[in-house]
């Protein structure tokens, strides 16, 4: 299905002249048949069993107006299962499932110790499943634990960094627009690419100068950097000639109404040399520590808990008490 045939749908379904296609179902279900088959044949037909139990449970989710499993998150569990079957097979020469033990799932989830928490989840409920279908007599993770400290452990940037990047999209005539919001809105207003990525021209508000950023309460007051870096990004887009309701338009996009990819928003810092979650990481840290973590949470709506992992277990050098007793009250500069 190209471009054209995607903007005749969203004309026809937008004014109610057609259904929607059922294409996004279609390429999901080829996604995760290319993982399935990508698993070798002897563990094959488990996989394909826990997916189509899955399929199942998302059909019966629907109907019952529950919340189904999302296709990527269903990609994701497929994904893994195939990374584990291939680690079986070629580092451990295993090609049943009844022979795994739980030696062997330590060593695949050591080879991505980041990801361990999402793999071992992935893992429990297929052994569970297995074992329901009596595919396995033990379930090798039963007794795993996930073995995570609850703390901020990515990485930030210095302060001559920000102001490396604050000068570069604001001054460099040569950066993207989308390049340059995505950046400021992360570097300033600690925004995921998930918020700059769904943000709609509705959602601008040109006199009070704000915009709605996900579920955040309330709308976020722009700075003048950042409002400059916004309209340059609005008439980016005006040269599209789009309908699509988006701020960030691709060209993908511009057919459509549909908001950029979640691949494109992932590579469009690569020029500035910084991923968007490590700028984002960066204010959010600053902004933990430096006011309430509650205020942070409401500011920004998210749960209270998700702030606290930001909370850096350091002392500002200016509130030490001094070598005589007293106190420091001139705060560091």
């Amino acid at each position: 299905m190209g471009s054209f045939a995607r903007a005749l749908e969203d004309f026809f379904t937008l004014r109610g002249l057609a259904l929607p296609t059922d294409q996004a179902e279609r390429l999901a279900a080829g996604r995760r048949r290319r993982r399935v088959e990508a698993v070798p044949v002897p563990l094959r037909s488990a996989v394909e069993a826990f997916d189509a139990s899955r399929m199942r449970a998302q059909y019966r989710a629907r109907r019952a107006g529950t919340r189904p499993r999302s296709n990527h998150t269903l990609e994701t569990a497929l994904a893994t299962m195939r990374d584990l079957a291939l680690f079986l097979v070629n580092e451990q020469d295993k090609n049943d499932w009844s022979l795994v033990d739980v030696h062997d799932v330590e060593a695949f989830l050591t080879t991505l110790p980041r990801a361990r928490k999402r793999r071992l989840t992935v893992l429990r409920q297929f052994f569970r499943f297995a074992r329901a279908q009596k595919l396995v007599l033990v379930d090798p993770t039963r007794n795993l634990i996930i073995k995570e400290a609850n703390g901020f452990r990515g990485q930030t940037l210095t302060l001559g960094q920000q102001r490396e990047l604050f000068r570069r999209w604001t001054t460099d005539e040569h950066v993207h627009p989308h390049e340059a919001l995505v950046g400021m809105l992360a570097l300033l207003h600690g925004a995921s690419s998930s918020e700059v990525r769904m943000l709609q021209t509705s959602e601008v508000d040109h006199l009070a100068q704000t915009v709605r950023l996900g579920k955040r309460p309330h709308p976020v007051p722009l700075d003048p950097a950042s409002w400059t870096v916004l309209q340059q990004c609005l008439a980016h887009r005006e040269t599209w000639r789009t309908e699509n309701p988006h701020v960030m338009v691709t060209k993908g996009t511009k057919a459509g109404r549909s908001p950029a990819s979640t691949a494109y928003l992932s590579h469009v810092l690569d020029d500035c040399g910084f991923p968007p979650r490590t700028i984002r990481s960066t204010r959010l840290v600053d902004l933990v520590n430096t006011p309430d973590p509650k205020l942070v949470a409401a500011a920004f709506g998210m749960d209270p808990q998700a702030t606290l992992i930001y909370l850096a277990d350091h002392v500002e050098e200016g509130r030490l008490p001094l070598p005589d007793g007293s106190r420091n009250t001139r705060r560091p500069r």
